[in-house]
């Protein structure tokens, strides 16, 4: 299946809105972007380089009491890259940010309000909630809260990027492929209290890949929404596929098994974008981890990519 736009690569080199690495140094993500481009991504996208948005200089080494790291620099930095995401789909074309670490949703759901100038969903494929707020996250990363951040939840402005209004309902989230069970502090009081769609792993396994696919759908479809945005984190892939993220969970899908996930949504006419985040090359020394994440882009988009049997 051949997506009907032309793509758009934007580069999300960002680190910001994750802790860093246990020695204090800032994490790698933000050499993302240039690795995928050294395989070969936008050739195999048959994609339009765009070029990179660089955010700015990390700050909070150490995690300031009561907020999230790096707040105001988050906020900056969406508004930026929201900018070109939001340009990119004014032109016609399939906008694909390619980051960095998960705060850059925020972008992509700003990018394409603008765009569109209404209500958009969001399609959430995560090997964890993020729902947590600045005080109850225990890293302090806006990654480990910006599914609640995107939705309004939490007393900071990167809940309010979008005004009055959050940048995205509860009820037209979907939550797909969790696998944190055993890990409430990613606020899952508050997300069992929502009206997020909730599918994690465990469910997305009974239903099969285009069953939940198609309950994600018919969440994100409704008619009073003007499209939906998609999030991909690579932590949401078995980690004997990808072992090169910050937060692994066992199981899950490989990158073969989730292409029935991500293509009916991908390839759906009110897709608006897709982001792909948390790939870390300092992880991936031979880089094989990035081969198989460019690999699965050019199947889901293209149809034209073939992923091993990884398992």
């Amino acid at each position: 299946m051949i997506m009907d736009r032309p793509i758009a690569v934007i580069g999300a080199p960002s680190s910001i809105g994750i802790r860093p690495y246990d020695s204090g140094e800032a994490r790698h993500l933000d050499r993302a972007p240039q690795v995928l481009r050294e395989l070969g991504v936008i050739e195999r996208l048959d994609a339009k380089d765009l070029g990179d948005v660089v955010p700015p200089p990390y700050r909070d080494f150490a995690r300031p009491p009561g907020r999230a790291r790096n707040e105001a620099e988050v906020a900056d930095y969406s508004t930026s890259l929201g900018e070109h995401v939001a340009t990119a789909l004014q032109q016609g074309r399939f906008p694909v940010l390619l980051g960095g670490d998960c705060s850059i949703v925020l972008a992509g759901l700003l990018g394409a309000r603008r765009a569109t100038g209404g209500a958009v969903g969001l399609a959430y494929v995560d090997a964890h909630a993020d729902f947590a707020t600045p005080e109850e996250s225990r890293t302090g990363s806006v990654a480990s809260m910006c599914l609640g951040l995107a939705v309004g939840r939490g007393a900071t402005p990167l809940a309010r990027l979008g005004g009055d209004e959050p940048l995205v309902s509860d009820a037209a989230v979907a939550l797909i492929g969790r696998r944190d069970a055993a890990e409430p502090w990613y606020g899952h009081a508050a997300l069992a209290a929502s009206r997020i769609l909730d599918l994690p792993d465990a469910t997305v396994l009974t239903r099969g890949f285009a069953g939940a696919a198609a309950d994600a759908l018919a969440r994100l479809t409704s008619p009073a929404l003007a499209g939906f945005w998609i999030h991909l984190d690579a932590d949401v892939l078995n980690p004997t596929d990808m072992p090169a993220v910050d937060s692994s969970e066992s199981g899950g899908p490989t990158a073969r098994e989730i292409v029935a996930l991500l293509a009916p949504l991908v390839h759906h006419p009110r897709a608006l974008g897709l982001e792909l985040t948390i790939y870390d090359p300092a992880l991936d020394p031979d880089r094989s981890c990035a081969g198989r994440l460019v690999t699965l882009l050019e199947t889901v988009t293209t149809g034209a990519g073939s992923l091993g049997h990884e398992r």
